[in-house]
């Protein structure tokens, strides 16, 4: 390719749109423009990443035995009120009828869909195990769509599902895709961890999340150097802490009068946070009042909670439904006096549960009660782990100090055991001859999810740092002076020679000045930049210089092509 002749539209500024890095990069290096909020399109340079993303996926889903379909888009609403989710999935689901106002929607992901297809087909024991996959745009409505491709209405994924006769089958295909998807995002040349994870609104009680390490990874994860355990921070388990115990003291009202954070409590009575409980208060989705309690140093794992609960949707309480409920405002509530309240839920963290002589909100305004006695005081609906865990926590494996660090998702494989196949009964005849419901997993990646977060991993102040499996192109091969006839005889020659044996090349051509090309190259990223100028000339010298260390390199023109073969395996 030439580069007078590529669409790839640079740009010098920052469109103020643009929040994280991946997506200002992606703007000016002319790999997408916007078509309204949430929604791209992919030029030229970007769609050559896409495809050798995709090239990788297909490679290892096919090493495992998967095999590839295509289904539709559009599904139709009967299937997904099967499985009762057409009323639960939520506002993100694109839900639209035709003409004759049948209901559809357009696929978020394809449980239900691949269900029925294979329901249809799959009879007996024999036919099993099957894996199937697609690579396809998903749609969902996020409420506020941002950060580019990392949080998109529309974007492109790869879902493949298995159907196995047992568990144990479910636990072979699971590895296997496990496997790939490690194989997978090392080809791609991401630095990454699998981690435990919440199942969330696909299901099932088995799954991993593969996150590529960034800073601006929106997903908080633990990790332990000692046994090597891994978790997003929403999924980890904590033990509870063991606290010495007191000699109980009676219960007593104290006032304090705008003490409504537990750091001016603390300071007011004199205390640590260690020696307060934390009451935070939501909502369901069916409109149930949940106290939620941890340690005044500890916070509440919203994901943990919900699932505790058991409800669909947990939002904060307002002003309004706190004082309604239980006569008091936000900084001045807790669970004494609450035991035999049916409309309230009270959730506590283990911890709170070994906590002697605490302070808590007395559900009055300006007030608190001091020498709360879990147990004596209150006694909870639901005692769990509760609490969102944080760096240098005993790892729930050894006991070990955790570390911390932020990561992009880009992957997740579920068992879903028998949560669809039953609903939709793809049930087979066993070797016994008895009708069972197929035992199921579902596997994903974030194609165009990966392209962002290998630029959010793997950049500078002058550009992207494209990992070179995943690169647009190899090499570009520069002209210092395009007026030059010798130096565009050359560069020409090196262009031709790079790209039949194999190195995806381009040329630029163009009439602009050295150091617009040198920016441009930069910006795109290409692994390798070879410039032609006097010295490749006078001095029969090929300049390489490598895009991830800035390092220069001289080879004579019969070396630089072993040595550019060389220097992108380890790229």
């Amino acid at each position: 390719m030439r580069f007078s002749q590529l669409f790839a539209p640079t740009l010098r500024e920052t469109p103020a749109e643009a929040e994280v890095v991946s997506h200002q990069l992606m703007l000016r290096a002319g790999l997408i423009r916007k078509a309204t909020g949430g929604i791209y399109s992919y030029l030229p340079l970007a769609l050559r990443v896409l495809k050798k993303i995709e090239k990788i996926v297909r490679e290892e889903m096919d090493a495992k035995g998967g095999q590839e379909l295509a289904m539709p888009i559009l599904q139709p609403a009967e299937m997904w009120q099967e499985t009762g989710r057409w009323s639960v999935y939520g506002e993100e689901m694109f839900r639209l009828q035709d003409r004759h106002d049948r209901k559809f929607c357009l696929g978020p992901t394809h449980e239900e869909m691949i269900t029925t297809l294979v329901r249809g087909d799959i009879r007996s024991y024999r036919q099993l195990p099957l894996m199937l996959y697609q690579i396809q745009n998903k749609y969902r409505d996020e409420i506020r769509p941002r950060f580019g491709l990392m949080r998109g209405r529309e974007f492109i994924m790869k879902d493949l599902y298995s159907f196995d006769r047992d568990e144990a089958g479910l636990d072979e295909s699971y590895n296997k895709m496990y496997d790939a998807y490690l194989r997978v995002f090392t080809r791609c040349g991401l630095t990454f961890r699998a981690v435990e994870a919440d199942s969330g609104a696909i299901g099932g009680s088995g799954s991993h999340e593969f996150m590529v390490i960034a800073e601006s990874g929106e997903a908080g994860i633990v990790y332990c150097e000692k046994c090597d355990y891994a978790a997003n921070d929403e999924k980890a388990e904590l033990h509870p802490i063991c606290l010495p115990r007191e000699e109980q003291l009676p219960l007593d009202e104290k006032t304090t009068p705008g003490m409504k954070t537990i750091v001016k409590l603390c300071q007011f009575l004199s205390i640590t946070p260690e020696k307060t409980i934390k009451t935070l208060a939501y909502r369901t989705d069916t409109g149930t009042l949940v106290l939620a309690l941890v340690r005044g140093d500890h916070e509440v794992n919203e994901i943990k909670l919900l699932n505790k609960v058991g409800c669909i949707q947990l939002d904060m309480a307002n002003e309004e439904a706190i004082t309604h409920a239980l006569g008091s405002q936000a900084g001045y509530i807790g669970p004494v006096g609450l035991d035999d309240n049916e409309n309230i839920i009270i959730v506590a963290d283990a911890t709170v549960m070994n906590m002697s002589n605490a302070v808590c909100g007395a559900n009055k305004p300006d007030t608190h009660y001091i020498n709360v006695n879990p147990g004596r005081d209150f006694k909870p609906s639901l005692v769990t782990d509760l609490r969102l865990i944080k760096e240098n926590d005993p790892c729930p494996h050894c006991g070990a100090p955790v570390k911390t660090a932020r990561g992009i998702e880009v992957g997740q494989v579920f068992k879903l055991f028998t949560k669809y196949s039953a609903a939709l009964q793809a049930t087979f005849i066993d070797i016994d001859s008895k009708e069972k419901p197929m035992v199921m997993g579902c596997y994903g990646i974030g194609v165009s999810r990966t392209m962002a977060a290998a630029i959010e991993q793997n950049y500078d102040q002058n550009g992207i740092i494209w990992p070179a499996p995943i690169a647009p192109y190899h090499v570009v091969v520069i002209p210092v002076s395009s007026k030059d006839e010798q130096q565009m005889a050359l560069a020409e020659k090196i262009y031709t020679e790079l790209n039949a044996n194999g190195i995806e090349a381009i040329l630029d051509d163009r009439n602009e000045r050295p150091g617009v090309k040198f920016k441009d190259a930069d910006l795109i990223g290409y692994p390798i930049k070879i410039t032609i100028g006097p010295k490749a000339i006078n001095e029969n010298l090929i300049e390489i210089k490598i895009r991830r260390t800035g390092e220069v390199l001289y080879f004579s023109q019969a070396e630089y092509l072993s040595n550019v073969k060389e220097l992108l395996i380890k790229l």
